[in-house]
C-alpha cells in the first residue's frame, strides 16, 4: 500500500491533453494530479477559496460540481452555477498570485475545467454529465501515468458515473485506471461507494481515505481545536488576515458574522496533497495537515480511533457510524478530553495551517518583496540504524526566499512511529540533541521499529511559515 501511495513523488511524464498544458510548460511535471467534486453548500464555498489560493501546487484536473445526502437539485441546491462568484474573484487577484508563483493556472484554464456533474438526486448515477464524461477522460488518459486524486467534498455519485461509463465501455482498462487513481472522501455523503464503487472496482483496492476529522476545521471546531489554536479562527485574526483588505477572493469568504472561521469541512481533502515537506503522501498512516490515518481493511484508511477495544463499523464512514459524530451522540458522550485527542491528528498543525492561508491571502494583493513566502527545506534521506549508535539528523543548507532567519524544532513523531523498545527508553521518551539546531541527533534506543523524525523550519516573516522535513529511522536489532 506504501508504494501505491508513493507512486505520487515518482518523476512526473508527458503532460497529456488532459492535463494542465500551458504554452509554457509542455515539459515535464511532478505535481500531484487533482479532481475535486463538491456539493457547493457553504462549507464547501469556504474550501473552494482556500483551494484556487493552493491551485499552484498542483495540476487541477477538475472542479466538478456533484449532489450529496444533504444537497441536490430538489433540497438545498445553491445553484448550479454558485461556483462562478469565486472564479470571477480568482480572476480579478490572478494577475497579483503570479507575481508570487506563475505556476498558477490561468483563470481561462481553470473555467474549462468547472463542470456540472451529477447532481438531480442524491446518489444521482443516471446520465453521463459533463463532470462524469471529464473524468472518464482523464481517467482514460494513458499518455499521462501519474496517479489522479479524487476528492469527494460531497457524494462519491459522479466519481461513480465515470467509473461506470468506463466499466460498461472499457472494460479492458478498469485495471489500468484504478491503478492510477487515490480517493479522499469527507465521509461517504451518499451511498455510492458501498453500492457500485466497491462491489465493481473494491478487487483492484484502490488506494482509499475516508475522513471524519475534518471536523477539526468545520462548523464544531470551537470543540474539536484546544484553546491555544481558537485565536487562529476567531474574529480579529479572519479579520486582520483574510476577510479584510486582502482583495475579492478572500473578501466573499463567508465567515460567520462576528467574523469568526464558519466551517471548511472539505479542505482536508486537498490540505493533505499540498507539498509540505511532511511526505504524508506516501502513506496515510505517516499523517501530516491533512490528517493521519490508520488501515482499517485492504484498501481503506479511515480515522485513528483511541477509545481501547472500539471496533470499527462496515459499511459507510459518515455521520451515522464515524466516531467523531457518534461521540457527542452517545451515552455517555465522550470527555473532552477524548474528542481533542480524536482530533489531534489535524489540530496539531492548525497554526501553521492557518499562517500559512493568511500568506497566500497576502499574495492576492501584495507585492513580493512585501510578503512572505515559505521555507526551502533540505529534505535528508532514510536511515538504518542499530541500537546504540548515534544518528545524524540534518537539514543544513535550508534556506529563505525572502532572506528570513530560520528556526528549527526536531522531534519524534510517535504516532507514526512503530519502534517497540527493549529497555526502558520507549519512543516516546528518545530525545533529539540540539532539537533548536540545523543538525541534531539521537542515540539509538534498544529495540526495532521505525522512529520518525520531524524537523519543523519555521521562518521569522509575517506571518511566519513552516515547511517540515522527515526522517524515518529504521532500527534493527
Amino acid at each position: 500500500m506504501k508504494t501505491l501511495f508513493a507512486a505520487m513523488a515518482l518523476a512526473g511524464v508527458l503532460l497529456s491533453s488532459t492535463a494542465p498544458m500551458h504554452a509554457q510548460q509542455k515539459a515535464l511535471s511532478t505535481k500531484t494530479r487533482v479532481i475535486a467534486t463538491s456539493d457547493g453548500e457553504i462549507d464547501d464555498q469556504c474550501s473552494i477559496i482556500r483551494f484556487l489560493l493552493y491551485t499552484n501546487e498542483w495540476d487541477v484536473e477538475g472542479i466538478v460540481t456533484s449532489s450529496s445526502m444533504y444537497h441536490w437539485h430538489g433540497r438545498k441546491w445553491p445553484g448550479d452555477n454558485w461556483i462562478d462568484p469565486y472564479m470571477e474573484a480568482y480572476t480579478r487577484v490572478y494577475p497579483n498570485l503570479i507575481k508570487h508563483d506563475k505556476r498558477y493556472p490561468s483563470p481561462a484554464y481553470l473555467r474549462q475545467r468547472t463542470l456540472l456533474g451529477n447532481v438531480e438526486t442524491q446518489g444521482d448515477m443516471a446520465t453521463i454529465s459533463p463532470g462524469a464524461a471529464l473524468i472518464t477522460k482523464v481517467l482514460l488518459d494513458d499518455t499521462d501515468k501519474r496517479p489522479v486524486w479524487l476528492l469527494a467534498w460531497g457524494g462519491t455519485n459522479t466519481i461513480a458515473r465515470a467509473l461506470k461509463t468506463i466499466e460498461e465501455t472499457q472494460p479492458q482498462k478498469m485495471a489500468a485506471v484504478a491503478n492510477k487513481m487515490r480517493f479522499y472522501f469527507i465521509w461517504e455523503q451518499d451511498s455510492t461507494y458501498q453500492t457500485y464503487i466497491k462491489p465493481h472496482w473494491g478487487k483492484f483496492n484502490i488506494p482509499t481515505i475516508i475522513a471524519d476529522q475534518f471536523e477539526a476545521i468545520a462548523y464544531r471546531w470551537p470543540e474539536t481545536q484546544p484553546d491555544n489554536m481558537h485565536v487562529y479562527f476567531e474574529g480579529p485574526w479572519m479579520k486582520e488576515h483574510i476577510l479584510e483588505n486582502h482583495g475579492p477572493l478572500t473578501a466573499i469568504y463567508q465567515a460567520l458574522t462576528n467574523g469568526d472561521f464558519r466551517s471548511e469541512g472539505d479542505s482536508p481533502s486537498f490540505i493533505h496533497l499540498i507539498p509540505t515537506g511532511l511526505r504524508s503522501l506516501e502513506s496515510p498512516s505517516y499523517g501530516g495537515w491533512g490528517g493521519r490515518f490508520v488501515k482499517v481493511r485492504a484498501n481503506t484508511w479511515l480515522d485513528s480511533v483511541l477509545i481501547p477495544g472500539y471496533k470499527y463499523p462496515e459499511g459507510r464512514w459518515f455521520s451515522g457510524s464515524s466516531w467523531g459524530r457518534q461521540s457527542v451522540k452517545q451515552t455517555p458522550p465522550a470527555t473532552h478530553e477524548q474528542i481533542l485527542d480524536y482530533f489531534k491528528q489535524m489540530t496539531r498543525w492548525s497554526d501553521a495551517l492557518q499562517n500559512d492561508f493568511a500568506a497566500r491571502a497576502d499574495w492576492c494583493v501584495k507585492a513580493y518583496k512585501d510578503a512572505n513566502h515559505p521555507p526551502v527545506v533540505v529534505q535528508a534521506k532514510d536511515v538504518n540504524a542499530k541500537p546504540g549508535t548515534r544518528v545524524k539528523l540534518s537539514v543544513a543548507g535550508s534556506t529563505d526566499p525572502d532572506g528570513n532567519a530560520l528556526t528549527y524544532h526536531w522531534y519524534v513523531y510517535t504516532e507514526p512511529s512503530t519502534f517497540i523498545a527493549d529497555g526502558p527508553v520507549s519512543k516516546e521518551a528518545v530525545q533529539v540533541n540540539d532539537a533548536d539546531k540545523a543538525i541534531a541527533s539521537i542515540m539509538v534506543p534498544k529495540g526495532k521499529g521505525s522512529l520518525h523524525l520531524i524537523c519543523a523550519v519555521t521562518d521569522n516573516g509575517k506571518p511566519a511559515l513552516t515547511r517540515y522535513a522527515r526522517i524515518i529511522v529504521n532500527v534493527g536489532r
